[in-house]
């Protein structure tokens, strides 16, 4: 398998787990498939016990909604959409130049954002 576009997508926790979950739905008959199905089944599995099982485009559509003031790359906020933060300290290891880009006020404003959107129960 030839990488053509590293870059060309990122995919956050959930859009690979719907996707996963749809090629499980599938049946398939060929050998071929074997260590697709286990590595389909062990992703999927892990990422049942993730924030990502509990999100859905509603609540990922408002959270990078409330995101935009923050002006923050597409990679950061997959990241915090990913694992949301809880803590200061999370967010200045997921955001580069947290300590630049954002004010301590906006550091409280983002982490309340996680917790309005419903990221982390």
């Amino acid at each position: 398998m030839e990488t053509i576009n590293a870059n060309a997508a990122i995919l956050s926790n959930y859009e690979v787990w719907i996707l996963l979950q749809e090629i499980r739905g599938k049946k398939q008959h060929s050998n071929a498939f074997g260590q697709l199905a286990t590595i389909t089944y062990e992703t999927t599995h892990y990422l049942q016990d993730t924030p990502c099982s509990q999100q859905t485009p509603e609540i990922i559509e408002n959270f990078l909604r409330a995101l935009e003031p923050f002006k923050l790359t597409k990679s950061e906020k997959v990241m915090l959409l990913n694992n949301p933060p809880t803590t200061p300290l999370e967010i200045q290891l997921m955001v580069e130049e947290s300590e630049d880009r954002l004010t301590d006020e906006q550091v409280d404003q983002l982490l309340q954002v996680v917790q309005d959107c419903q990221l982390v129960t």
